[in-house]
């Protein structure tokens, strides 16, 4: 068997009658939950890491053994009824503890710049919005440019193929997402969020806002065209989302709880289930991601609002559905899962802040050069914005549109912004048919050292 493909383990029954207790004593302390990097190794690449001369099923019931001590049962099934579990060793305790510390917080105090404004928030929520919907299409065989991507979002034109709405669909979902997150989660819930997610799509004949009507659903692994996972039966989802729902609304974080459950864990164990039980035809990914987005939005991790995740997945499909089938080959332990999404999500984080400490970089340095224009104390930071990317690109052409969905603000508010800008003469208004358009023109650095005020 290739060393890459996943392996289920070997029977624990059948490792137990052979065991020599005072052997098996040495390995508890050999080999514990996680190895010495803290790695919560599959059976797949355990094997692999045992000292020499181990015997690797022996090593790997001790490590069964001890893992056994830290699992909590969830009242989540797997399609034969049994349950899921998870545990939170100290190396992904780690992990939840920085997302948690750094996901709290908010933009303004990251950036420690006028970048605490709303204008500014709503700038970077509405950028940060389109990566995670054009890769979240993308993740999902979408076949366009991110530069075509982001130029239909921001002008608000009609998408021209079924890429095009899988990335406008993604968009609404993410903002649908946040603006119903104080609602608890509900069967209808997720059937909205999937109706925005295939709107007006077609592939595997899905129909928007309905569970899937058969059971002609099977995962494939992509290099050796096998089913890897095929999902419960069509007739048990409804009954199967209730119980996600109130797994989902039922109080895991208080001191009297059966079970405590971190809301960071609780939100990917929320986009695991819909993989797994694959409610749809299609879109499932989506729903899943927006699900993830939605509880974290809800139990206060606004800085989520900014963190795409769909563009790590993208950039590593393998990894994401392996860490399903080591979830479902041993013994539907979620750990594996819950180490993969950690893992993305803090990348994620890091990306975000790499990201912001950039803007912020570049919106200094935009700041240090209009000190030198008279005109610097009559612009805000929308139209700072604005004429960086006009001085960047003489002839760019901005829409009121554009602006709108750039900065969270009105069709009016964006007018008077560009309109103010037009009264300086740093953009020309022109008209094509009914739009009204302004340009960038081709002398704005010298027209901004020229003005008067």
């Amino acid at each position: 068997m290739a060393k890459d493909r996943i392996e289920s383990p070997p029977e624990l029954e059948g490792i137990f009658q052979k065991v020599d207790y005072k052997e098996f004593s040495e390995f508890l302390q050999k080999y514990p939950a996680v190895d010495s990097k803290g790695r919560y190794l599959h059976w797949n690449e355990f094997k692999w890491r045992i000292d020499s001369g181990d015997d690797p099923k022996k090593a790997w019931f001790a490590t069964k053994m001890n893992r056994l001590s830290l699992l909590k049962n969830l009242e989540l099934f797997d399609k034969t009824g049994k349950k899921f579990k998870f545990c939170v060793p100290d190396s992904l305790r780690s992990r939840i503890y920085q997302i948690v510390k750094l996901a709290g917080g908010n933009v303004g105090a990251i950036s420690n710049t006028e970048a605490g404004s709303n204008i500014q928030n709503s700038f970077l929520v509405s950028s940060l919005l389109m990566e995670e919907a054009i890769s979240s299409a993308q993740l999902e065989g979408a076949n366009t440019t991110r530069r075509v991507a982001k130029e239909m979002l921001e002008s608000e034109r009609e998408p021209k193929n079924e890429d095009e709405r899988m990335i406008l669909n993604n968009f609404l979902l993410m903002k649908e997402a946040k603006r119903r997150c104080s609602e608890p989660l509900t069967v209808d819930l997720i059937l909205d969020f999937h109706r925005i997610a295939t709107s007006g799509t077609t592939k595997n004949s899905v129909v928007p806002g309905e569970f899937r009507q058969d059971n002609d659903v099977y995962i494939i692994d992509g290099l050796e065209q096998v089913v890897v996972h095929q999902p419960p039966d069509f007739s048990e989802l409804v009954k199967r989302m209730k119980r996600l729902c109130e797994f989902a609304n039922k109080e895991h974080a208080k001191e009297d709880s059966d079970i405590f459950i971190e809301p960071v864990v609780k939100a990917i164990i929320l986009h695991f289930m819909i993989g797994y039980d694959h409610p749809f035809a299609d879109g499932n990914g989506r729903t899943a991601r927006a699900l993830f987005y939605w509880f974290l939005l809800k139990n206060g991790y606004q800085l989520f609002e900014y963190i795409p995740i769909s563009k790590l997945l993208k950039n590593a499909p393998m990894q994401y559905g392996a860490a399903y089938l080591r979830t479902e080959t041993d013994d539907n332990d979620l750990t594996y899962f819950l180490y993969h999404q950690t893992e993305i999500v803090l990348r994620a984080i890091d990306e975000f802040t790499g990201y912001l400490k950039h803007r912020t970089q570049e919106y200094y340095e935009m700041l240090t050069w209009l000190e030198k224009s008279p005109i610097n104390e009559q612009l805000n930071f929308a139209q700072r914005e604005i004429l960086k990317k006009a001085v960047k690109n003489p002839g760019r052409i901005f829409t009121v549109k554009e602006v709108k969905n750039d900065f969270g603000i009105t069709d009016n508010t964006a007018r008077a912004y560009l309109n103010n800008l037009v009264k300086f003469k740093l953009l020309i208004r022109s008209k094509d048919g009914k739009t009204i358009q302004y340009i960038s023109p081709a002398n704005l650095r010298e027209k901004l050292n020229q003005i008067k005020i």
